[in-house]
């Protein structure tokens, strides 16, 4: 029992990387992991740790809605759970938030496995139909208070298979700690890129069918949130034109303490992201930006959300974007239409006083529940906020011949776009 004072193991440099991103860990041709049934489970982890599945859609009037729930850890205290909705309306500019902490969470649930999962107040069930358009879907319902109730059919299009960066259990892994087999902390990200929901929200009595395309995820942070990263983008494009096309990046930058040179080498920049074209899953891109080399302008594999200009906002004390431009490139995995894939989405938000599609600047402390902001040590002076917005939006896109009927070489393709910037530190 005393055996763990007395450590037999060798000691570690300081100066020996304490980050593995999964952006590094594989080759171009290695990037496309198919989800397998595991990977979608709830694993559930103890200590700290947040996991999440998220719902992302727009319906046809460019509404955007978010499903979320979110099981978080933290050391010995039980877990909390929550589901959170957002719903706006770019086109009257209602805003909808419900965040409820919720009861008797499970999984599984009785006869189903642990893709799926339960509360008093929602239920998430996953539903396999091998061989079929559509062989994988999600039946969320959700009454979230006397002034919403949601019922969505969220459905996976046979030709656009889940993924994570890369094959096999350490698929979609970035590793925190000199060790990543006995890592400090994790995060890991599995994507359906493209999805469609049917369904229903009634919204203050009144019905609002659902209907159109989004993405799904789920995620999970294991460790402190305030020690994964000091930065995030988001970005979700989706648009109907040929077939179905979707373009997503998720990208965090660590904490100074995390990089390859040990504590003091990090904000190191770890970006995931695909696109999905002619209604196939055509590239997955991932990349990652060390804090002293210069990404190269051209490269076989590009996945970069910039932040292209910036205005400092009063409001966070943040220097904050007024435009982004989000770029993908990497080898096409669709067998008939072999090349390489590239694509560029250039969004001018607007100066901080007079934000284009700005939907909120999420005080990001006054969501999180009271326990985790009790454990969580952020710096003084420090308020970390999520810009979100929504915007329509133009992809402009290098096909490689085979790819989208009739179509190859550069195209402009119009759609609506969600995307989030969040300053933690």
């Amino acid at each position: 029992m005393f055996s763990s004072f007395f450590s037999t193991a060798p000691p570690v440099d300081p100066n020996a990387p304490n980050f593995h991103p999964v952006s590094s860990a594989y080759e171009p041709s290695e990037l496309f992991g198919e989800l397998e049934p595991k990977d979608t489970e709830w694993s559930c982890p103890g200590g700290f740790a947040v996991e999440t599945q998220i719902f992302y859609h727009f319906l046809e009037d460019g509404t955007s809605l978010m499903c979320q729930v979110i099981h978080s850890a933290v050391g010995v205290w039980y877990p909390t759970v929550q589901f959170t909705c957002k719903i706006f309306n770019p086109n009257t500019k209602e805003k909808t938030w419900k965040s409820i902490n919720v009861t008797n969470f499970t999984t599984p649930p009785p006869g189903l496995d642990k893709r799926s999962s339960k509360a008093d107040q929602y239920s998430i069930t996953y539903k396999a139909k091998p061989g079929s358009e559509t062989p994988e879907s999600y039946l969320v319902t959700a009454n979230l208070g006397d002034d919403l109730q949601i019922t969505l059919e969220v459905g996976r299009p046979a030709s656009i298979p889940g993924f994570k960066v890369g094959k096999g259990p350490n698929g979609g892994f970035s590793y925190f700690g000199h060790d990543p087999k006995n890592a400090e902390g994790y995060v890991v990200h599995r994507f359906w890129p493209r999805a469609q929901a049917t369904g229903m929200l009634v919204h203050k009595g009144h019905a609002v069918p659902v209907k159109g395309p989004g993405m799904f995820v789920h995620a999970i942070q294991g460790m402190r949130p305030n020690l994964v990263a000091a930065r995030w983008n988001f970005a979700h494009f989706q648009s109907d034109a040929h077939g179905g096309v979707s373009a997503i990046q998720m990208e965090f930058t660590t904490t100074d303490a995390y990089g390859r040179k040990g504590s003091g080498s990090g904000f190191v920049t770890v970006n995931v992201g695909s696109l999905v074209l002619g209604g196939k899953l055509a590239a997955v891109t991932a990349e990652t930006k060390w804090p002293d080399e210069e990404p190269a302008a051209s490269a076989g594999v590009i996945s970069r959300a910039i932040h292209s200009k910036k205005a400092h906002d009063p409001d966070t004390g943040y220097d904050a974007p007024t435009e982004l431009v989000f770029r993908w490139a990497a080898p096409s995995i669709v067998p008939e239409a072999q090349g390489p894939v590239d694509a560029t989405l250039t969004l001018d938000v607007g100066p901080p006083d007079a934000y284009k599609g700005l939907i909120e600047k999420v005080d990001v402390l006054a969501e999180i529940p009271y326990v985790i902001k009790t454990m969580v040590n952020y710096v003084a002076g420090t308020k970390p906020y999520i810009y979100q917005w929504l915007n329509r939006a133009t992809l402009h896109v290098n096909v490689p011949a085979g790819l989208i009927p009739d179509i190859t070489g550069p195209t402009a393709v119009e759609g609506i776009v969600y995307n989030e910037a969040t300053f933690i530190s």
